[in-house]
């Protein structure tokens, strides 16, 4: 058998640091990247425009499933459009 008596040295040492940061920091760039990708709060349904708000959201549904009529759809959208910052 052979052993070795030699140290790996100042650059092994700082070659083996450089590596350990550079893996584990690509595993938890994934994750976050793969978590944020994932998350609820960023999915979208196809065909809503951009910038809605939950608000908007479920005051569409109560709209279309009659519980208000047209002119309290478009007064509650305006109020809350307007309290939001968005345009009108």
């Amino acid at each position: 058998m052979m052993y070795w008596n030699e140290d790996m040295g100042g650059l092994g040492y700082v070659l083996m640091l450089l590596s350990f940061v550079l893996f584990w920091g690509v595993i938890i760039t994934t994750v976050i990247l793969f978590g944020r990708s994932t998350g609820a709060s960023n999915r979208r349904y196809e065909g809503e425009a951009p910038g809605r708000s939950m608000a908007e959201d479920l005051l569409a549904e109560r709209f279309a499933r009659g519980e208000i009529d047209e002119d309290e759809y478009t007064a509650r959208l305006s109020t809350l459009r307007r309290g939001s910052g968005a345009p009108r």
